[in-house]
């Protein structure tokens, strides 16, 4: 019961984010002078959406009713959500159909190491979906060595980025990336609700960053798409890289990123960012 409290209750926090979010002029709707609260209304979303007001506020409030598909795909484009946001709501809904079991085994940790050997000289890595990582290759460790300057509780991408002073300095597109990472996780929390390694990891990281707490309580969501990466290495100088993120399919867990030089200026400086194979440098 504890799980499907916990989804229910981030479905609501869901919604109200995702209402707050659409302005009555935007759905041609007077705005009716000042407001409480940014956004619809609750009845005013019911009614543009067909549905009864005091089952949309039982959905709002996190209480155990049943919802078809049919009737949450009106919500869901009344608010107009993307796809991957319907996706979420309808997972946070337990309106469609439970994960496939995984698929069995077809890679193991020295293929994945022979997989990331091959893309040197480009950087890669092996995450989970919580961004903690897996396994890099050296191209990736090499361009991103200064990053891990303090003590971790373990190596994660999102975590580097808001806490490592270095990560928050060389990273050009820092509002950008974080916010989308962000929301990557809040996608994938969706199926770990009550998930004790995700709860925890959660709750130690509000507590180390108001600026991630701020960005977690937005309840937004995002898709995987290449976006790109500037960097000012202290070495190589400025470098733009596209990031690409591919589906490790046996592992519904894990992701695999690849960082594609975006100029053929960073193509040639990108040697500069190897490290030498000097004992007092590993």
């Amino acid at each position: 019961m504890g799980f499907v409290s916990d989804r229910r209750a981030e479905l609501g926090e869901f919604l109200k984010a995702r209402r707050a979010r659409v302005s009555p002029e935007e759905v041609g709707l007077p705005s009716g002078g000042r407001r409480r609260t940014p956004g619809l209304r609750r009845e005013e979303l019911a009614q543009l959406a067909g549905v009864g007001v005091t089952w949309y506020t039982w959905l709002e409030q996190g209480r155990p009713i049943n919802a078809s598909g049919q009737v949450l795909d009106a919500v869901a484009t009344t608010l107009r959500l993307s796809s991957i946001e319907r996706e979420h709501l309808y997972r946070l809904a337990e309106a469609t159909p439970a994960r496939l079991p995984r698929a069995n085994v077809c890679a193991n940790e020295l293929v994945f190491t022979e997989i990331l050997t091959a893309l040197d000289p480009l950087p890669a890595v092996i995450t989970n979906t919580r961004f903690d990582i897996v396994q890099p290759n050296q191209a990736f460790s090499d361009l991103f060595h200064d990053w891990h300057t303090l003590p971790c509780v373990h190596k994660n991408l999102l975590w580097c980025l808001i806490t490592e002073p270095r990560a928050r300095q060389q990273l050009l597109n820092y509002d950008e990336e974080v916010p989308y990472l962000v929301a990557r996780l809040r996608s994938a929390y969706g199926e770990h609700l009550g998930d004790p390694d995700w709860e925890t990891d959660l709750e130690r990281l509000c507590k180390l960053s108001p600026e991630f707490t701020q960005l977690w309580s937005r309840h937004e969501v995002a898709a995987c798409t290449p976006r790109p990466r500037h960097i000012r290495h202290p070495i190589a100088g400025e470098l733009h890289f596209t990031v690409t993120e591919l589906a490790v399919p046996a592992y519904p867990d894990l992701l695999l990123f690849i960082e594609t030089p975006a100029t053929q200026e960073t193509r040639e400086r990108l040697p500069l960012t190897r490290r030498t194979l000097d004992p007092a440098n590993a």
